[in-house]
């Protein structure tokens, strides 16, 4: 049973009132029964949010009409004469401001044509510069977003709300659903509260569009099928009759938010790259800001008088002739007019070459620590970055750095790294940025405006890749070779190191240098003190307050064979053969004249896959005959060969001997010249050869080669044989005391085989018998004098001191 209402059918003074300004937007509303078995809204319910204007805030039933009449006019004329007295207020002010602007735009009109004014376009977007052109299009997508319909005061409600509080109320005009998963929710249109001074609803003039009322609300729907099927069921349960239904019209919106939001990424990026492109096009002249965040600025670093480096020449030894040559480019800077009265130029720069750890970037931070001249060391690799242009703008800025501070010294370590010959870098095509960055340091170095007095130095472990450009005179003046040192250098480099240390007060620091000097043959710089520095490790490790000798032995093993691998255990079938391997290089290198003095022989598991080693001291030669390097094949085939005599087969222990007696064979045939089949030529070492694309000979050659390389090694091998057999028996002693003490030296050598064989033992061996036995000859001497001086009445004294404590 429903009730029905409707407000068109309420008599006379009930129409007069709802003509009332504050009841006028219910004129085209309509409320429908609610069936029996539902809640019908109540009267006094809440009103919904933003509906307050249509309700007067509160209850219908409480809101008071407003009147109208004189005090409507009155206060009409006060507010216009108000805003007449604000305008006379203002005029004034606009006045001013329109001549300022007058004013400015006229000193800043030639900007744009003649470039001399200020105020031209200079080349921006209509005379805006991007942040203001970023700010205007900000202001715009704001101003579109607030201004565009539905966006500015749209409340999102769920379906009871919209059921219960708008269609049950009759106030929803029409519903437009927006790409199939929203809802608006259109109101009738209120009347405007001048039609409540006589004006007429007829004024209006046509039919109006269903959805041109205001969508104050809007709602989310899971699906159209599910929103249409309960729609209908809805007004269907309400009472709304099918020719008063609410309409609902379908449409695709295309949201400039979601837009913006697909698109912002492509936009951004592609801006970021036109702004480093102009950036980086702006900047990369010498001394600009660096490019993109800088990355064209030197990264080297500034070493100033006030700065302690703390390496000085005195710490560098075993160079002495290098040292000379650095110290000269020294004095250049600090006298210069010394040397241009006379008519010299000041040398431009040196190449500081050789091996890695001989001590190139410590002479580099030496001269750093005694020049009283602006220092810049950077890396060759810092150079070269991902980004193009990159290189040759970071050398100009080190030159720029180094012109504002001259006199200065600029180091650049590993050269090689942009300092290749041009054409061998293995670039196929495109721009080579290492050939751009190397351009530009040869123009640096020795172009156009280069009067400055800057001296160059570089390091590089390989000076017969860098491009001959940068190595001739004007660029690089000098080529300074640092070589490994030799016995003497090696002992001026471990009294260095030896200094700091804490020794034992039976060690004297210059007979520890000389014989550790003796026992290290082939170190660098950097070897020599890793072995210091070890030494003192070993000497914590074990808890004692003092370096012992034992400590720096222990060091010397450490440094040359690796860590000693006390968890791998060898079998006795394995140890065995390891130690008849051992003895087989020993025995060959005792009974061979040119082969190297040995000093110690272990068969205790060291390093990655090394079982034992024996421990030569190579003589210091500078030039090697055909018979001395057939004599270290020998010796190097020795363990391979004991073991084809005492086992009767051969293990993989001898790898690495093959690879080196390989290696010898190839040198010997292809580039010393001193193989008679193939003749005195040289085709260069075999890493030479790998550089090229080519082989430097033909394939008949390389053939011939490989035959003399391998009858060599054969020869090696038969004539190894032959020395091993007739010396078997001191292989087998050698081999036993081995599987006994597990590490000989020399004095035991002595012991089971004698003397070398030999008449002419040269000046190295007798220096070696020297520095071994000088220990000997201390203790021996050390006890003596304790056992004279038993008797005495002073030691008889301190023994009783002694005995108190």
């Amino acid at each position: 049973m429903y009730r029905f209402t409707s407000l068109r059918s309420v008599a006379g003074p009930a129409r007069r009132r709802l003509a009332m300004p504050a009841f006028a937007p219910l004129r085209f509303a309509r409320a429908y029964a609610t069936p029996a078995g539902q809640p019908r809204p109540d009267d006094n319910s809440p009103t919904p949010a933003g509906l307050e204007g249509v309700f007067g805030g509160g209850r219908r039933g409480t809101h008071k009409p407003s009147t109208t009449g004189n005090s409507g006019e009155s206060s009409k004329e006060a507010a216009e004469a108000k805003e007449e007295s604000e305008l006379k207020d203002l005029r004034p002010r606009l006045s001013d401001e329109t001549k300022k602007k007058k004013a400015a735009a006229g000193a800043g009109g030639g900007g744009g044509s003649g470039g001399s004014g200020g105020g031209g376009s200079n080349g921006n977007f209509g005379g805006m510069t991007p942040n203001q052109l970023l700010l205007a299009l900000i202001s715009t997508y704001a101003l579109y977003t607030i201004t565009s319909p539905g966006s500015g005061n749209t409340r999102e409600i769920t379906w009871q709300e919209f059921r219960n509080q708008l269609l049950a109320r009759g106030l929803v005009s029409s519903l437009e659903v927006v790409n199939r998963t929203k809802v608006r929710v259109h109101l009738h249109n209120p009347i405007s509260s001048s039609s409540s001074s006589g004006s007429s609803s007829s004024s209006n003039s046509g039919p109006q569009s269903p959805n041109t009322g205001p969508a104050p609300y809007v709602f989310t729907i899971g699906s159209l099928e599910g929103f249409e099927t309960l729609l209908r069921d809805t007004q269907d349960e309400l009472g709304i009759p099918p020719s008063e239904r609410v309409p609902v019209s379908y449409h695709d919106e295309t949201s400039m938010m979601n837009l913006a939001v697909q698109l912002a990424p492509t936009l951004l990026l592609m801006g970021f790259f036109i702004w480093m492109a102009r950036r980086s096009s702006s900047s990369m002249g010498g001394g600009g800001p660096g490019g993109v965040f800088g990355v064209g600025k030197s990264k080297a670093k500034q070493f100033n008088e006030d700065m302690d480096v703390g390496v000085r020449f005195k710490d560098v030894a075993g160079m002495d002739e290098a040292k000379e040559e650095i110290m000269e480019f020294v004095k250049f800077l600090k006298e210069p007019t010394k040397y241009e009265k006379l008519g010299a130029k000041i040398p431009r720069g040196a190449i500081l070459s050789g091996p890695p750890g001989t001590g190139k970037t410590l002479l580099a931070k030496a001269t750093a620590g005694e020049a009283k001249v602006p220092f810049f060391s950077v890396s060759g690799s810092e150079f070269v970055e991902m980004f193009v242009g990159v290189g040759p703008s970071r050398v100009r800025d080190l030159f720029a750095q180094a012109k504002k501070n001259a006199p200065a010294i600029v180091f650049i370590d590993e050269i090689d790294a942009i300092g290749k010959a041009r054409g061998k870098g293995g670039n196929f095509g495109g721009n080579d940025e290492r050939e751009s960055t190397l351009n530009q340091l040869l123009v640096e170095m020795d172009g156009f405006g280069t009067k400055e007095h800057i001296v160059v130095l570089a390091g590089t472990n390989r000076p017969d890749v860098l491009d001959p450009a940068l190595l001739r005179p004007g660029r690089f003046d000098r080529h300074i070779a640092i070589d490994r040192p030799d016995i003497s250098g090696r002992r001026q480099i471990f009294k260095v190191h030896l200094r700091p240390l804490e020794l034992s007060p039976d060690l004297n620091i210059d007979d520890v240098a000389e014989k550790l000097a003796l026992l290290t043959p082939g170190f660098s710089g950097a070897d020599i003190a890793n072995v210091c520095n070890e030494g003192a490790l070993r000497a914590a490790r074990r808890g004692g307050e003092n370096v012992t000798w034992a400590d720096f032995d222990g060091a010397i093993e450490r440094v040359i064979a690796g860590l000693e691998r006390k968890s791998r255990v060898l079998g006795k079938k394995e140890k065995k053969t390891v130690a008849y391997h051992e003895a087989g290089h020993a025995v060959c290198g005792w009974f061979l004249e040119n082969a190297d003095p040995l000093l110690k022989v272990s068969i205790i598991p060291r390093g990655v896959g090394a079982l034992g080693y024996a421990q030569y001291l190579p003589k210091e030669r500078f030039l090697f005959s055909t018979q001395q390097l057939q004599d270290r094949m020998c010796m190097t085939l020795g363990g391979r060969v004991a073991e084809e005599i005492f086992f009767g087969e051969i293990t993989t222990g001898a790898q690495d001997d093959l690879q080196k007696v390989t290696k010898t064979a190839f040198e010997v045939c292809a580039n010393y010249g001193m193989n008679p089949d193939i003749g005195p030529v040289s085709f260069g070492n075999r890493e030479q050869q790998n550089e090229g694309l080519q082989k430097p000979f033909s394939e008949k050659t390389a053939e011939a080669l490989d035959q003399a390389v391998k009858k060599m090694i054969t020869d090696a091998h038969k004539r190894t044989t032959e020395l091993l057999t007739k010396h078997k028996p001191e292989v087998e002693k050698v081999a036993q005391l081995l599987l006994e003490k597990e590490v000989i030296s020399r004095e035991d050598m002595h012991r089971l085989l004698g003397k070398r064989p030999f008449e002419n033992q040269d000046e190295m061996d007798d220096y070696i018998e020297q520095q071994l036995d000088l220990n000997k000859e201390v203790k021996e001497k050390d006890a003596e004098e304790a056992k004279e001086a038993e008797g005495s009445p002073v030691a008889a004294f301190s023994a009783d001191v002694k005995r108190l404590e």
